[in-house]
This record gives structure tokens, C-alpha cells and sequence, in this order.
């Protein structure tokens, strides 16, 4: 299913936080959201997962605007991890992950056998069954991540929101991560700091500097020494991936090379 953000502007305490923002993300397809601290990118995640209501433009799920859809069919369709992932009570693993059938479930009804196969799964393909009984205060900050991730899946959307997914995960969970969306057939808008990664991951990548688009288009084209250098302040050589042949990005720490 698509998602289609349509001039989307965010203007709090008379400060414009996204201006005009379009961008398209097609069916099944990885799209990242780029750009330095404060650019607009968390706020513009915000809107499509209904955190946040936009000053004005629109965000579509398919052909219909997201705003007009009850809670219950707009979680069903779209799922989130956020950064703020908090939580105040102790629930274990397995009661947060449960938690992503919500918009399924009519009343109080318990999870059904095929729910509880559908945790077992997602629990087992993130490689969290040995900590489905531990209390999700005692997790350490990479395997809650993988938790809220679980919750997500387990949502079974069709769209999958991601603010800054790998934070607090080691490498090779890093790599699982985006191998697991790269093979999940849903169509994801991610925001990642790692540019080396958002290129291995993502379809296309759009670059946001203060609240606005830059550009938008694949990682080869996308980012290039000019323009890491223009919206990030920051040299860098670009040199193809040996066995995959995407871009990285190589930094200088001397300003002056």
C-alpha cells in the first residue's frame, strides 16, 4: 500500500517544523528520511502515525487521507517504533508484544490460537523468545527496541513507521534489522541517522534540512560528497560498497583534507 505525504507543513509557537513536505513512498518499497539534528524529520513521522496533527497538507494510506479514518482501521493499517519507546509499568516482553493486536480485537477478547502463533513467530524471527517472561524494565535498551518491534509487526501493517530503529542495537542486530525489512514486503518510511546504512537499506532516500526536502531520490544519486557537505557541514569521500555496490560514505576528521 502506498503512503503519500502531500505538502505537509508542522508550525508550533509560530516556528515552522516541516514545510511543505512531499514525498512518496511506494508499495513495498523502503524509503529514509536523512538531514541534521532538528531538520524535521521525527515531526514529520509524527504525522503519519497520527501523533501529531499537521498544520495543514495531507498524508494518504493508498488513495484515502489518514485523517479521515477512525484510530482503529488507521492502526491497522500503520504501525510505529518510536524513539520514546517508554514504559511505566512492568509488563513482561510478551504482554507488550501481545499489545499489537489491539486494533484487531473487539472488546476485551483474549488472543485467539492464531494470534498467539503469529508472537511465537515474530518473537522467534527477532530472536526474543528467551525473553518473553522478563519484565521489560529489566531489558536493556537494544532488547527493548527489538520488543517495540515485535509489538509492530505483530500489529500486521501494512505501512511501517521507524524513527531511528538501530539506536541502542549492536551491529549485528543492526544488519538483522534491516535485512528483516528488506525482506518484509511492507512498505516503510524510516528515519535514520547512519547515512552508510540508510544506502544499504533503503529504495530511496529523502534529505530534509530545516523543516524542508532537499532532495529525494536512490542512495547513488542522492548522496553525493556535495551534498553531505552542503546540509550536514561534514567532507566526505563516496566510494561504491565492494560486494553490493552502494554508496558510502568515507569521513574526513581533518577539515582541512
Amino acid at each position: 500500500m502506498d503512503l503519500t505525504l502531500d505538502g505537509l507543513t508542522v508550525v508550533t509557537d509560530g516556528r515552522s517544523l516541516v514545510r511543505e513536505l512531499s514525498l512518496e513512498v511506494d508499495s513495498g518499497r523502503i524509503v529514509g528520511l536523512v538531514g541534521p539534528n532538528g531538520s524535521g524529520k521525527s515531526t514529520a513521522l509524527r504525522c503519519v502515525y497520527r501523533a501529531l496533527r499537521p498544520t495543514s497538507g495531507t498524508v494518504r494510506v493508498g488513495a484515502d487521507d489518514l485523517s479521515r479514518m477512525t484510530m482503529r482501521r488507521g492502526a491497522q493499517l500503520v504501525a510505529a517504533v518510536t524513539q520514546d519507546g517508554a514504559f511505566d509499568l512492568d509488563f513482561t516482553a510478551e504482554e507488550v508484544i501481545a499489545l499489537g493486536r489491539t486494533p484487531h480485537l473487539q472488546g476485551v477478547r483474549a488472543l485467539g490460537s492464531r494470534e498467539l502463533a503469529l508472537c511465537e513467530r515474530v518473537m522467534e524471527r527477532l530472536h526474543i523468545r528467551h525473553l518473553a517472561r522478563r519484565g521489560v524494565l529489566t531489558l536493556s535498551g537494544g532488547e527493548r527496541q527489538r520488543v517495540l518491534l515485535a509489538r509492530a509487526l505483530v500489529q500486521e501493517p501494512e505501512i511501517l513507521v521507524l524513527d531511528e530503529p538501530t539506536n541502542h542495537l549492536d551491529l549485528r542486530h543492526q544488519v538483522e534489522l534491516l535485512g528483516l525489512l528488506r525482506g518484509s514486503g511492507l512498505t516503510v518510511l524510516v528515519v535514520l541517522h547512519d547515512l552508510n546504512l540508510a544506502a544499504a537499506a533503503c529504495d530511496r532516500i529523502g534529505v530534509l534540512s530545516r523543516g524542508r526536502l532537499v532532495t529525494a531520490g536512490a542512495p547513488a544519486e542522492v548522496l553525493t560528497t556535495e551534498l553531505v557537505e552542503e546540509v550536514f557541514g561534514v567532507r566526505a569521500s563516496v566510494v561504491s560498497h565492494p560486494l553490493t555496490g552502494d554508496p558510502q560514505l568515507l569521513y574526513s576528521l581533518n577539515p582541512t583534507l
